[in-house]
C-alpha cells in the first residue's frame, strides 16, 4: 500500500496540481490586494469616497449604525454586502485574467499546430533509389 501511495503521490499530475494550487493561492493574494488596495479605492473615490468594505445591513438591534463592519459582526448579525461586492469584483478580475491566460495559451498552441513539420533531408541512397525508380517508370511509359 505504501508503494502504491508513493507511485500516486509522485505521479506528474499530482505534482502539477500541487504547484497549481500554491501558485493559485499566491495569485489570489495578489489579486485580492489589487482589488482592495487599488481598484476599490478608485471606485470609492469616483463614487464620492465610499468604502464598500464597511457596507452592511444590521440584522440585530445590538448593532449601532455607523460601526465598522468588523465591529458590527462581533456585536450581532449583519449582512456584509460591501464585502460581497469586493469579493465579486475580485472574482471577476481573477476570471478575466485566467480567461486571457488560457486564450493566449490556446493561440500559441494553435500556432504550434499550424507550423508544418520541417521535411528532413533524405539520405543520399534513398534519393538515388528514388531517381532510379522514376527513370524505370519513365522507360516503361515510353518504350
Amino acid at each position: 500500500m505504501l508503494e502504491e501511495f508513493k507511485k500516486f503521490a509522485l505521479r506528474g499530475n499530482v505534482v502539477d496540481l500541487a504547484v497549481g494550487v500554491i501558485i493559485g493561492a499566491a495569485f489570489g493574494a495578489i489579486v485580492n490586494s489589487l482589488v482592495q488596495d487599488v481598484i476599490m479605492p478608485i471606485i470609492g473615490a469616483v463614487t464620492g469616497g465610499l468604502d464598500f468594505s464597511n457596507y452592511y445591513i444590521p440584522l440585530s438591534s445590538k448593532v449601532q449604525s455607523g460601526m465598522a463592519y468588523a465591529d458590527a459582526k462581533k456585536v450581532g448579525a449583519v449582512i456584509g454586502y460591501g464585502q460581497f461586492l469586493t469579493l465579486a469584483v475580485n472574482f471577476t478580475i481573477v476570471a478575466f485574467v485566467l480567461f486571457m491566460v488560457i486564450r493566449a495559451m490556446n493561440a500559441l498552441k494553435s500556432r504550434e499546430e499550424a507550423k508544418p513539420e520541417p521535411v528532413a533531408e533524405l539520405p543520399a541512397d534513398v534519393k538515388l533509389l528514388g531517381e532510379i525508380r522514376d527513370l524505370l517508370a519513365e522507360r516503361r511509359s515510353n518504350p
